[in-house]
């Protein structure tokens, strides 16, 4: 099986397209800015959401379904998320489409059916869900309210990319209701920690963890908490927010209680979400020029097994011994996949494996079999070795693990020798362009140089740190005084 990759160190973006493709992970589809998601690519989602979901249930949060459509007026009732998301809106206007008299065969729109109001296709689902919250909570003991949703969303993106990009997307999305701010911002906070578990011990990705500036924010919220990922070509990756919304739903949605004094409040809202987008994450964290390397956590097959072969009969006795070895595997609860195929060639099914990105392979022969052991390949390193098959099952469950911990330190270099701090604006547009990665800045805080320094460079704001040090200096492009750094990026 021929990979024919493009080299990440020639083109960066040709790489990502190419092996998002050939890995089968999802392909374009016959609908403009839409994406097919294939088996394989949907079997990493499926473990994904999964795991996620386990998180959310732990952390006491329901799941529930609401519509896709949003009718215009409730859309537009918070102002601020409608101007937000307004120029990326798909709007249903008819609802029956007719036999076209003049082209026989083609169908037209139906002028007698348009709606009475038109219908937006939700770019994400605070208004249809605030308007329903309002029947649900009327005292303080139907708080706080803890739901999610597991749902596609559409937004009309002019420039798609599979995964990162595109005009459908899959996604959660939390929205809860609590009874007091310090509540709605402690859901806030704990929503971004999850995100960061997940991301550094489910993806090994190590992520920053922050809040946005005031122009970076959702449209519509108070606060807006981030985790911000680095990838290989050293341009960021938003890979999770959690949004404290203060009142400002509750209010245009009038979703009010009456609290333990007996008074009427309203509710104080957050909502947090990731999409597919994760997945875009995954492929360019750690993948090579061989193809995918998925961290252990996440890979639909965890183990590969290889039989090589010259006759039916040593098949047989390579088969008895594999199934053996693979209920012994799965009792562990290691995923593994036995790969007799008669159709292609062992060098064929290590190439395929390898541009899969599977973990750990294992090949089996005669000699193998006479022996009493397994040539081991890692995925990861690319290194092979001869196991005896007594006590293997251990041997891969620490491997495995080992995997996991390597794609994460691997990532965590990467990206802390990617965190520069520069003092001026010259030395932050030279290693912008030289380097990449994550700058620690001084910034005055103003909206007005956020904007001029994201015209100049393309560069932005990806969040101020919650770690950050109070550290007294002037802005590196207005020289005015600044409270501590803020990390800059390009970004995906």
């Amino acid at each position: 099986m021929s990979k024919n990759l493009t080299k990440r160190a020639e083109d960066y973006s040709k790489w990502y397209n190419e092996l998002v493709v050939k890995a089968d992970l999802a392909e374009n589809s016959g609908v403009r800015g839409c994406m097919v998601i294939k088996p394989y690519g949907y079997a990493i989602w499926e473990k994904m959401q999964a795991q996620l979901d386990k998180m959310f249930k732990e952390t006491g949060h329901s799941n529930a379904y609401f519509p896709l459509f949003v009718p215009k007026s409730m859309f537009e009732a918070e102002e601020k998320n409608a101007e937000g998301f307004a120029k990326e809106c798909a709007i249903v206007t008819h609802y029956r489409l007719k036999n076209d008299p003049d082209h026989k065969g083609k169908l037209m729109v139906d002028p007698n059916a348009k709606l009475e109001e038109e219908l937006i296709v939700r770019p994400t689902s605070e208004a249809i869900i605030w308007s329903t919250y309002k029947n649900w909570v009327q005292s303080y003991r139907d708080l706080p309210l803890l739901i999610n949703q597991w749902a596609n969303v559409v937004r009309w993106e002019m420039r798609t990319r599979l995964f990162l990009r595109t005009a459908e997307f899959l996604w959660q999305e939390g929205h809860t209701a609590h009874a007091t701010e310090r509540e709605a911002i402690e859901e806030s906070v704990k929503m971004m920690n999850v995100y960061a578990d997940f991301a550094e011990n489910f993806m090994a990705i190590p992520v920053v963890k922050g809040v946005k500036t005031e122009s970076e924010r959702f449209a519509g919220a108070v606060e807006t908490y981030c985790i911000e990922a680095l990838m290989q070509d050293g341009k960021a990756l938003q890979a999770g927010t959690s949004h404290f919304l203060g009142q400002n739903f509750a209010k245009a949605f009038e979703v009010k209680f009456a609290n333990q004094e007996g008074k009427q409040d309203y509710v104080w809202g957050t909502s947090w979400g990731v999409s597919t987008r994760l997945m875009g994450a995954l492929v360019m964290t750690h993948s090579d020029d061989n193809g995918l390397v998925l961290p252990p956590n996440l890979a639909p097959i965890q183990v590969v097994i290889v039989p090589i072969y010259k006759t039916d009969e040593q098949l047989e006795a390579i088969s008895t011994e594999v199934e053996k070895l693979m209920i012994e595997l799965r009792k562990f609860g290691i995923s593994v996949k036995f790969d007799a195929r008669t159709t292609h060639k062992p060098g064929f099914k290590f190439n395929e494996y390898e541009l899969k990105g599977v973990p750990v392979r294992l090949a089996i022969g005669p000699n193998d079999l006479e022996n009493g052991t397994y040539e081991v390949a890692r995925r990861d390193t690319l290194s092979k070795e001869i196991v005896s098959n007594e006590g293997i099952v251990s041997y891969i469950s620490n491997l495995l693990e080992e995997i996991q911990n390597n794609l994460f330190e691997k990532a965590l270099a990467y990206r802390d020798s990617h965190v520069t701090e520069v003092n001026s604006f010259e030395e932050f547009k030279n290693l912008l362009d030289t380097k990449g990665g994550f700058f620690a800045a001084h910034w005055d805080g103003t909206a007005e140089t956020e904007e001029k320094i994201k015209e100049l460079t393309k560069a932005t704001i990806r969040c101020i740190p919650l770690d950050r040090a109070n550290e007294a200096g002037v802005c590196m492009f207005s020289g005015k005084p600044s409270a501590g750094r803020v990390l800059f990026a390009k970004a995906y």
